[in-house]
Protein backbone atom coordinates (compact mmCIF):
# COMPACT_ATOMS: atom_id res chain seq x y z
CA UNK A 1 0.00 0.00 0.00
CA UNK A 2 2.90 2.36 0.80
CA UNK A 3 4.35 1.81 -2.65
CA UNK A 4 0.99 2.63 -4.19
CA UNK A 5 0.75 5.85 -2.20
CA UNK A 6 4.28 6.87 -3.19
CA UNK A 7 3.51 6.32 -6.86
CA UNK A 8 0.96 9.14 -6.77
CA UNK A 9 -2.19 9.34 -8.83
CA UNK A 10 -0.86 8.09 -12.15
CA UNK A 11 -4.34 8.32 -13.61
CA UNK A 12 -4.00 12.10 -13.57
CA UNK A 13 -1.33 11.68 -16.23
CA UNK A 14 -4.06 10.74 -18.71
CA UNK A 15 -5.48 14.25 -18.42
CA UNK A 16 -2.07 15.69 -19.22
CA UNK A 17 -1.70 13.37 -22.18
CA UNK A 18 -5.10 14.31 -23.59
CA UNK A 19 -4.01 17.93 -23.60
CA UNK A 20 -0.55 17.08 -24.88
CA UNK A 21 0.93 18.48 -21.72
CA UNK A 22 4.58 18.18 -20.69
CA UNK A 23 5.59 17.37 -24.25
CA UNK A 24 3.77 14.02 -24.32
CA UNK A 25 1.72 12.87 -27.26
CA UNK A 26 -2.02 13.21 -26.92
CA UNK A 27 -4.15 10.17 -26.19
CA UNK A 28 -7.02 9.53 -28.54
CA UNK A 29 -10.53 8.99 -27.26
CA UNK A 30 -10.29 5.42 -28.55
CA UNK A 31 -7.16 4.89 -26.45
CA UNK A 32 -8.96 6.11 -23.35
CA UNK A 33 -12.02 3.93 -23.82
CA UNK A 34 -9.95 0.89 -24.81
CA UNK A 35 -7.73 1.36 -21.77
CA UNK A 36 -10.68 1.68 -19.42
CA UNK A 37 -12.34 -1.39 -20.94
CA UNK A 38 -9.14 -3.37 -20.60
CA UNK A 39 -8.71 -2.26 -16.99
CA UNK A 40 -12.27 -3.24 -16.12
CA UNK A 41 -12.01 -6.55 -17.96
CA UNK A 42 -8.77 -7.38 -16.17
CA UNK A 43 -10.31 -6.36 -12.84
CA UNK A 44 -13.42 -8.46 -13.42
CA UNK A 45 -11.39 -11.52 -14.39
CA UNK A 46 -9.04 -11.25 -11.42
CA UNK A 47 -11.95 -10.62 -9.05
CA UNK A 48 -13.88 -13.62 -10.35
CA UNK A 49 -10.77 -15.80 -10.08
CA UNK A 50 -10.18 -14.62 -6.52
CA UNK A 51 -13.72 -15.29 -5.32
CA UNK A 52 -14.29 -18.57 -7.17
CA UNK A 53 -11.58 -20.47 -5.28
CA UNK A 54 -12.52 -22.75 -2.38
CA UNK A 55 -13.96 -20.59 0.43
CA UNK A 56 -13.33 -17.46 -1.64
CA UNK A 57 -16.30 -15.71 -0.03
CA UNK A 58 -16.48 -17.56 3.27
CA UNK A 59 -12.90 -16.81 4.35
CA UNK A 60 -12.93 -13.17 3.23
CA UNK A 61 -14.48 -10.83 5.78
CA UNK A 62 -14.77 -8.07 3.17
CA UNK A 63 -17.29 -10.04 1.11
CA UNK A 64 -18.46 -12.94 3.32
CA UNK A 65 -22.23 -13.42 3.04
CA UNK A 66 -23.90 -13.44 6.45
CA UNK A 67 -27.55 -13.90 7.34
CA UNK A 68 -29.66 -11.00 6.03
CA UNK A 69 -30.60 -8.28 8.49
CA UNK A 70 -34.22 -9.40 8.72
CA UNK A 71 -33.07 -12.92 9.60
CA UNK A 72 -30.62 -12.02 12.35
CA UNK A 73 -33.31 -12.55 14.98
CA UNK A 74 -33.74 -16.06 13.60
CA UNK A 75 -30.00 -16.70 13.82
CA UNK A 76 -29.76 -15.40 17.37
CA UNK A 77 -32.74 -17.48 18.54
CA UNK A 78 -31.53 -20.72 16.98
CA UNK A 79 -27.99 -20.27 18.29
CA UNK A 80 -29.34 -19.65 21.79
CA UNK A 81 -31.20 -22.97 21.53
CA UNK A 82 -28.07 -24.89 20.57
CA UNK A 83 -28.81 -25.00 16.84
CA UNK A 84 -25.76 -23.05 15.74
CA UNK A 85 -24.64 -25.76 13.31
CA UNK A 86 -27.90 -25.42 11.39
CA UNK A 87 -27.24 -21.71 10.94
CA UNK A 88 -23.55 -22.25 10.13
CA UNK A 89 -24.48 -24.76 7.43
CA UNK A 90 -26.89 -22.26 5.88
CA UNK A 91 -24.27 -19.50 5.92
CA UNK A 92 -21.57 -21.77 4.47
CA UNK A 93 -23.84 -22.98 1.68
CA UNK A 94 -24.78 -19.40 0.68
CA UNK A 95 -21.11 -18.47 0.42
CA UNK A 96 -20.28 -21.60 -1.54
CA UNK A 97 -23.13 -20.79 -3.94
CA UNK A 98 -21.70 -17.32 -4.55
CA UNK A 99 -18.25 -18.85 -4.96
CA UNK A 100 -19.56 -21.37 -7.49
CA UNK A 101 -21.44 -18.69 -9.43
CA UNK A 102 -18.32 -16.50 -9.59
CA UNK A 103 -16.73 -19.03 -11.94
CA UNK A 104 -19.03 -17.77 -14.69
CA UNK A 105 -19.07 -14.10 -13.68
CA UNK A 106 -16.25 -12.74 -15.86
CA UNK A 107 -17.94 -13.24 -19.27
CA UNK A 108 -21.10 -11.54 -17.98
CA UNK A 109 -19.06 -8.53 -16.87
CA UNK A 110 -17.08 -8.44 -20.11
CA UNK A 111 -20.26 -8.24 -22.19
CA UNK A 112 -21.40 -5.29 -20.09
CA UNK A 113 -18.03 -3.57 -20.42
CA UNK A 114 -18.24 -3.69 -24.24
CA UNK A 115 -21.04 -1.12 -24.24
CA UNK A 116 -18.85 1.70 -22.86
CA UNK A 117 -18.86 4.73 -25.16
CA UNK A 118 -16.34 7.52 -25.69
CA UNK A 119 -18.60 9.86 -23.70
CA UNK A 120 -18.68 7.35 -20.86
CA UNK A 121 -14.90 7.11 -20.94
CA UNK A 122 -14.38 10.85 -20.76
CA UNK A 123 -16.83 11.14 -17.86
CA UNK A 124 -15.00 8.35 -16.03
CA UNK A 125 -11.73 10.18 -16.64
CA UNK A 126 -13.02 13.14 -14.63
CA UNK A 127 -14.18 10.95 -11.75
CA UNK A 128 -12.57 9.45 -8.64
CA UNK A 129 -10.37 6.36 -8.38
CA UNK A 130 -13.29 3.93 -8.71
CA UNK A 131 -15.25 5.86 -11.34
CA UNK A 132 -14.99 3.06 -13.91
CA UNK A 133 -16.33 0.52 -11.43
CA UNK A 134 -19.15 2.89 -10.47
CA UNK A 135 -20.03 3.27 -14.15
CA UNK A 136 -20.10 -0.49 -14.58
CA UNK A 137 -22.24 -0.96 -11.47
CA UNK A 138 -24.77 1.64 -12.59
CA UNK A 139 -24.99 0.56 -16.21
CA UNK A 140 -24.69 -3.19 -15.85
CA UNK A 141 -26.31 -4.22 -12.56
CA UNK A 142 -29.80 -4.88 -14.01
CA UNK A 143 -28.41 -7.04 -16.81
CA UNK A 144 -25.95 -8.69 -14.45
CA UNK A 145 -28.73 -9.51 -12.01
CA UNK A 146 -30.84 -11.07 -14.75
CA UNK A 147 -27.90 -13.07 -16.05
CA UNK A 148 -26.58 -13.98 -12.61
CA UNK A 149 -29.86 -15.07 -11.01
CA UNK A 150 -30.17 -18.43 -12.79
CA UNK A 151 -26.49 -19.10 -12.13
CA UNK A 152 -27.04 -18.42 -8.43
CA UNK A 153 -30.22 -20.52 -8.39
CA UNK A 154 -28.32 -23.46 -9.84
CA UNK A 155 -25.46 -22.96 -7.39
CA UNK A 156 -27.86 -22.74 -4.44
CA UNK A 157 -29.27 -26.13 -5.40
CA UNK A 158 -25.83 -27.58 -6.01
CA UNK A 159 -24.41 -26.50 -2.65
CA UNK A 160 -27.51 -27.43 -0.68
CA UNK A 161 -28.18 -23.83 0.30
CA UNK A 162 -31.87 -24.10 -0.54
CA UNK A 163 -32.28 -27.09 1.77
CA UNK A 164 -30.34 -25.51 4.63
CA UNK A 165 -32.26 -22.26 4.25
CA UNK A 166 -35.56 -24.13 4.36
CA UNK A 167 -34.42 -26.08 7.42
CA UNK A 168 -33.43 -22.90 9.26
CA UNK A 169 -36.68 -21.06 8.72
CA UNK A 170 -38.97 -24.04 9.09
CA UNK A 171 -37.28 -24.79 12.42
CA UNK A 172 -37.59 -21.19 13.55
CA UNK A 173 -41.17 -20.74 12.38
CA UNK A 174 -42.26 -23.86 14.27
CA UNK A 175 -40.93 -22.63 17.61
CA UNK A 176 -43.73 -21.86 20.10
CA UNK A 177 -42.13 -18.47 20.74
CA UNK A 178 -42.33 -17.46 17.06
CA UNK A 179 -45.26 -15.14 16.44
CA UNK A 180 -44.03 -13.52 13.21
CA UNK A 181 -42.85 -15.93 10.53
CA UNK A 182 -39.71 -15.01 8.59
CA UNK A 183 -38.41 -16.33 5.27
CA UNK A 184 -36.38 -13.83 3.21
CA UNK A 185 -35.86 -14.38 -0.52
CA UNK A 186 -32.71 -16.51 -0.58
CA UNK A 187 -31.99 -16.29 -4.30
CA UNK A 188 -32.31 -12.50 -4.54
CA UNK A 189 -30.26 -11.99 -1.39
CA UNK A 190 -27.35 -14.20 -2.44
CA UNK A 191 -27.42 -12.85 -6.01
CA UNK A 192 -27.06 -9.27 -4.76
CA UNK A 193 -24.34 -10.18 -2.27
CA UNK A 194 -22.40 -12.17 -4.87
CA UNK A 195 -22.52 -9.25 -7.32
CA UNK A 196 -21.49 -6.83 -4.57
CA UNK A 197 -18.51 -9.05 -3.79
CA UNK A 198 -17.31 -9.01 -7.38
CA UNK A 199 -17.74 -5.23 -7.63
CA UNK A 200 -15.82 -4.77 -4.38
CA UNK A 201 -12.75 -6.38 -5.88
CA UNK A 202 -13.20 -4.83 -9.32
CA UNK A 203 -12.93 -1.48 -7.52
CA UNK A 204 -9.78 -2.59 -5.70
CA UNK A 205 -8.25 -3.70 -9.00
CA UNK A 206 -9.17 -0.39 -10.64
CA UNK A 207 -7.42 1.55 -7.89
CA UNK A 208 -4.36 -0.68 -8.24
CA UNK A 209 -4.15 -0.28 -12.01
CA UNK A 210 -4.53 3.49 -11.72
CA UNK A 211 -1.78 3.87 -9.12
CA UNK A 212 0.68 1.00 -9.37
CA UNK A 213 2.88 0.68 -12.50
CA UNK A 214 3.40 -3.02 -11.71
CA UNK A 215 -0.33 -3.61 -12.25
CA UNK A 216 -0.24 -2.04 -15.72
CA UNK A 217 0.50 -5.37 -17.37
CA UNK A 218 -0.21 -4.55 -21.02
CA UNK A 219 1.19 -1.92 -23.40
CA UNK A 220 -2.22 -0.25 -23.61
CA UNK A 221 -2.56 0.00 -19.84
CA UNK A 222 0.93 1.47 -19.62
CA UNK A 223 0.07 3.97 -22.37
CA UNK A 224 -3.23 5.07 -20.82
CA UNK A 225 -2.51 4.82 -17.10
CA UNK A 226 1.27 5.15 -16.95
CA UNK A 227 3.02 8.17 -15.59
CA UNK A 228 5.24 8.40 -18.63
CA UNK A 229 4.38 8.63 -22.34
Amino acid sequence: MAAMAQSGDLFSSIKKKINGGNGSSSLSSDDIVSGLKQALTLGAQKSADRLSVANGFLNDKAVEILMPEQAQRVEKTLRSLGMGKLVDDAISSMNHAAEDASKSAAPIFVNAIKTMTVKDGLNILKGPDTAATAYLRQSATPDLTRAYSPVIDSALQKTGATKYWKDVFETYNKLPTTFSKVDPDLSSYVTQKAINGIFYYVAQEEILIRKDPAAQVTDLLKKVFGGKS
